[in-house]
């Protein structure tokens, strides 16, 4: 892989159900480069191969044909638990990704670790508590004081934030972000990607982020795809991103699919 490049995936291929009447194409020879530093906003109808990407990358299921490479490291047949170490993930449900019956420290602790041989320690150390309050004070929801507070008994919201940090807090050679702001209400759902803005920035994080908002999608990040029947259809950065508007978008797609049709949640959001 060349110097700088995170991300190279060659010629992805997958169907589901190959060789029945219910056969899908999710991903159709695919070829996408994200260099270090790169924030991707990811869009596309239902059903476009968005999610069968992102768990292409995870490692969830192996691909028909093609390649993956993470940071060099060529893991198209790694296994799923294998690659996590290069990876930060993200879901849509904020019930994902942590674990309610623990604590906050705990589960912070849980993910500090991450990567390292497990080994069984009894309680959070004080010198890490401290650490976790700092963290968690920069999220400026107030959990910083409430360390040992069951996270299942929090909000939707503060405990995707907890996710986000969780994901980040070792500097992830990815972060993965599925539709993660897609269960929450308007204004948490802002909350958290300005938290997200913020943590990839400060931690210089290679991201890519689904979402099905074409607003969101513009807003943030420095690079935008759009994908198609499997394949990215539109790729926009630099000035072409800054200025785009979701018309011209629209624009876009229409021109380069021929006059396809983006499905009704993708326009409404």
């Amino acid at each position: 892989m060349e110097v700088g490049k995170v991300l190279k995936i060659t010629n992805l291929q997958k169907t589901f159900n190959a060789g029945t009447v219910n056969a899908k194409t999710a991903l159709n020879g695919l070829d996408l480069e994200i260099k270090d530093g790169e924030f991707v906003t990811v869009i596309g109808g239902n059903g476009a191969g968005k999610s069968t990407l992102l768990n292409a990358i995870a490692g969830v299921w192996k691909p028909d044909f093609g390649s993956i490479e993470i940071d060099g490291v060529d893991v198209t047949r790694m296994p799923e638990y294998k690659r996590a170490k290069f990876l930060g993930r993200v879901f849509q449900d904020p019930m994902k990704g942590t674990s309610p019956d623990m604590e906050i420290a705990e589960n912070l602790a849980i993910a500090s670790r991450r990567g390292e041989k497990r080994r069984f320690v009894r309680g959070v150390k004080r010198s890490d508590r401290e650490k976790y309050r700092q963290l968690l004070a920069t999220l400026e929801l107030g959990l910083e004081d409430r360390l040992s507070t069951k996270v299942g008994l929090l909000s939707g919201g503060q405990r995707q934030a907890i996710t986000l940090l969780m994901a980040t807090m070792n500097r992830p050679k990815l972060l993965l972000l599925d539709e993660h702001t897609a269960a929450l209400d308007p204004k948490t759902a802002a909350k958290v990607l300005e938290l997200t803005d913020q943590i990839v920035e400060k931690n210089h994080l290679t991201t890519l982020m689904i979402t099905h908002n074409m607003r969101d999608a513009i807003t943030h990040g420095n690079r935008l795809i759009m994908m198609y029947e499997g394949n990215i259809l539109i790729d926009v950065s630099g000035e072409e991103k800054r200025n785009l508007t979701v018309e011209h978008l629209l624009s876009l797609f229409t021109q380069a699919s021929g006059g396809g049709v983006v499905n009704d949640r993708l326009v409404l959001n």
